[in-house]
This record gives structure tokens, sequence and C-alpha cells, in this order.
């Protein structure tokens, strides 16, 4: 593994996770999910959290599937997003009642497209950084 296509694709990978969940969650369906506060901490947390996702991907895909295709990154991207979406989704399920079905459905399938885009991105970037 390469320390810096893992470094570039894991901050890529990052930033596209960051954009497409402000897109999503922030702007289109703001009204359907509670925003965080306003505060520097607040979004300090949500950046590491993004980049978090971004290496975990770059990691998986440098370290130990070889992945270096859009296709085949969108393709695992979707995978892990679904089954983070459902790990998260299962335990807010039960510790906080005023989650729904419907809006447990709706945070796994954007799960999905945005952990899809976000693995596309890194496989893309690993790609073109050799």
């Amino acid at each position: 593994m390469k320390t810096k296509t893992f470094i570039i694709a894991g901050i890529c990978g990052g930033i596209t996770n960051w954009l497409l969940s402000w897109l999503s969650y922030g702007i289109i369906l703001e009204d359907y999910f509670a925003q965080p506060n306003e505060s520097k901490r607040a979004f300090i947390y949500l950046i590491l959290g993004c980049l978090a996702l971004g290496f975990f991907l770059s990691y998986f895909y440098n370290r130990w599937a070889q992945i270096s295709t859009m296709s085949t990154g969108a393709k695992a991207g979707a995978f892990f997003g679904l089954f983070l979406a459902l790990t998260t989704g299962f335990t807010k399920m039960a510790m906080d009642a005023s989650l729904t079905t419907e809006l447990f459905t709706l945070d796994i399938a954007v799960s999905i497209f945005i952990t899809a885009i976000t693995g596309a991105v890194v496989g893309f970037i690993n790609h073109k950084v050799r």
C-alpha cells in the first residue's frame, strides 16, 4: 500500500462524504432529519466523521481489496454503506423512540447513495494516483 495514495484518496473520500452528507441531510432532507447545532465543536466532529469514512474506505481499498476503479469502488461503497447504516440505524431505533421506520429506511437509502459515491471517488483516486 502506498502511503501517498492512501492519504490523498482518504482526504478526497472524506471531502466527498462531507459534501454529499451536507447536500443530502442538510439541504434536501433538512425537514426530515434533525440538524446539528451550529457550534464549532459539532462542525469539527462532522468533519472528523466524514474523514474517518474516507480513510476507512481508502485503507480497505488499498490494503486488502486493491480496488482502483469507480464502478468497483461504488459497489464496495454501497455494500459498506448498507451495513454501516443498518448498524447505526438499528442502534438508533433501540435508543430513540421518536425514530420512525420511514426515517430509518430513508436514512439507509441515503447512506448507501453517499457511501457508494464516496467509494467511487476513492476508487477513482486509487487509479489516478500511483
